[in-house]
């Protein structure tokens, strides 16, 4: 399946089972925002990154972002305690973690902790873990800081997608430990 499919099938499940969560997202990106985003990064957008944005910007309203954390989303969505990121969210996440060199930490290339091809798409609040998309090869992988970085953990945001997806399927299944629908919305528990 492509990103745009993968995706397609969250949006369907998350609109059936969680349908006042799916009216609060917001519209598409633009080719000019991503152009402007990829101008002030400094770095190309990865084919899937840029197919996904131009479905769903997840950056939240401008009063309703929040200067004092570090990214702000759609809490609660695509799990309890993270959630997707906007261009505007992925923005300030990456400028966080890019360094002059390339990589962190600087004497180790070949495992570092962040490398500058990686732009961030989901994360929690304070920005300390996350998932990436490598603009290399469009493989995602996670961060958590002060833990190793893991590279490869899905072969694209296609197969990533998929897999939020087959949680939303369990969750309206009633297979859930941790989460259900309520009222058109999901809750954790």
């Amino acid at each position: 399946m492509s990103v745009a499919e993968s995706w397609s099938c969250v949006m369907s499940l998350l609109r059936e089972h969680a349908s006042a969560d799916h009216a609060d997202l917001p519209g598409p990106a633009t080719e000019q925002m991503l152009a402007a985003a990829e101008e002030r990064m400094g770095i190309s957008l990865h084919g899937d990154l840029r197919t996904w944005l131009l479905r769903n910007n997840l950056d939240l309203p401008e009063e309703d972002f929040d200067d004092d954390v570090m990214c702000c989303g759609f809490d609660g969505f695509p799990d309890e305690g993270s959630f997707f990121l906007g261009i505007r969210a992925m923005e300030r996440l990456y400028a966080n973690r890019s360094t002059s060199c390339g990589f962190d930490p600087p004497d180790q290339p070949d495992y570092p902790f962040w490398r500058n091809e990686w732009i961030p798409f989901l994360s929690d609040q304070d920005g300390w873990r996350g998932k990436f998309i490598d603009v290399r090869d469009g493989r995602v992988g996670s961060w958590f800081v002060g833990e190793i970085t893991v590279t490869g953990e899905y072969e694209s945001m296609a197969q990533y997608f998929d897999s939020v997806a087959d949680t939303l399927t369990k969750i309206a299944g009633g297979s859930s430990p941790v989460c259900r629908f309520t009222e058109g919305r999901l809750v954790w528990s």
